[in-house]
């Protein structure tokens, strides 16, 4: 099977700070901006390649009905549900539900104070288990 003409970019949720120090979450778009094989004899696929250097990976289950306090990501990361659904609230009101096949990104490290907020709260849904990769990296996505 070849390769289509050109790739499908790439959904996720950007959780960053603005220049008040406060944490927001905007749609972005991974562009597919290699067209390769990712090993002798594979099929040529298109790939995104965001330049971070992976530095740690997580797994965590966040119990039923568990939701944090507010907090920063620790570091930079990819977050990717493998099951279940979770929810992320920024400081801005946005709140948006995911669930396995839908990315997120962390960045929202060095955020104000502001009446008791700061970074994020996340939590599990619908009463379920939900399961997350982490993927640690160094720096923002670099597209």
């Amino acid at each position: 099977m070849s390769a289509p003409v050109t790739g499908s970019e790439i959904p996720y949720w950007q959780v960053g700070k603005d220049e008040n120090g406060i944490s927001h979450q905007r749609r972005a778009f991974l562009p597919p901006n290699k067209l390769s094989t990712v090993s002798p004899g594979s099929a040529t696929v298109w790939q995104c390649i965001t330049g971070n250097v992976p530095t740690k990976f997580l797994f965590l289950t966040i119990p039923p009905g568990v939701e944090g306090d507010w907090h920063e990501n620790p570091a930079p990361q990819w977050i990717v549900p493998l099951s279940g659904r979770w929810f992320v609230e920024t400081m801005d009101g946005v709140r948006v539900e995911m669930g396995p096949g839908e990315l997120s990104f962390g960045g929202d490290q060095g955020c104000r104070l502001i009446n008791g907020k700061r970074g994020h709260l996340s939590g599990s849904l619908d009463g379920k288990p939900v399961v997350l990769m982490l993927v640690q990296v160094e720096g923002q996505p670099k597209v």
